[in-house]
């Protein structure tokens, strides 16, 4: 294994499902220092040859959390999805340690309120999350599409045939459609951030951001 970052930026994944697991590899793979802890033996087992670190213990027991030295990371996660119960005593015991960030996992409205009641910082749905972005992949011609709160996406669009060859500046896409062109790429070459000079390239991607609506009708463009 390489040398990971120990600059103080280690974050703690609590629980190795589905979740955890991907979100432990993902981390691990931008060189940052990942502590895993899970209950279940195999899971330690089956994950031990891909993380940095992975031990098993009971979460929701304080003191147990506080012996691996979770007090001194600056992040937690807890992916625990199985039980509420140990999810939310989980949030409890690394409040108590004092870890500047919490962030977990919920699996309903109801669970989501009781882990902010005790003390989570930041709750998560990654199931809920990722279905509402597939289905916008589904029902429309986005390429990609991320979208943030108060009715706000960006996108990755193709540039659509009647708008190719055309400047920033000549279509004003904040006026017509209510969208921002953010950048643009023609295929096997690297996002330009874009100016009211970038042409459109025939056949390129464009990044754009704004109102759902607006981008979806936006990439409906032909």
């Amino acid at each position: 294994m390489s040398t990971r970052r120990s600059d103080g930026d280690g974050i703690v994944v609590i629980g190795l499902g589905r979740f955890g697991c991907h979100l432990a590899g993902s981390l691990t793979r931008m060189d940052r220092e990942v502590l895993a802890i899970d209950h279940n033996p195999d899971q330690v087992q089956r994950w031990s040859a891909e993380l940095d670190r992975v031990v098993q213990a009971d979460s929701t027991e304080e003191e147990s959390l506080r012996q691996l030295g979770v007090a001194g990371f600056p992040r937690a996660v807890v992916a625990i999805g199985a039980s509420v119960e140990a999810s939310v005593l989980t949030v409890l015991a690394l409040v108590e340690l004092g870890v500047p960030q919490v962030w977990a996992r919920a699996t309903s409205e109801k669970h989501a309120k009781i882990l902010s009641s005790v003390g989570a910082h930041h709750v998560i749905f990654p199931e809920a999350e990722t279905g509402d972005r597939v289905a916008h992949l589904i029902v429309s011609r986005l390429l990609d599409f991320i979208e943030f709160g108060d009715d706000f996406a960006i996108a990755t669009v193709r540039v659509p045939e009647s708008l190719a060859g055309r400047t920033l500046l000549d279509l004003r896409p904040n006026e017509r459609y209510g969208v921002r062109v953010v950048g643009a790429k023609l295929p096997g070459e690297r996002f330009r951030y874009a100016s009211d000079t970038t042409v459109l390239p025939q056949g390129g991607v464009l990044v754009v951001e704004g109102g759902i609506d607006q981008v979806q009708r936006f990439a409906g463009l032909r």
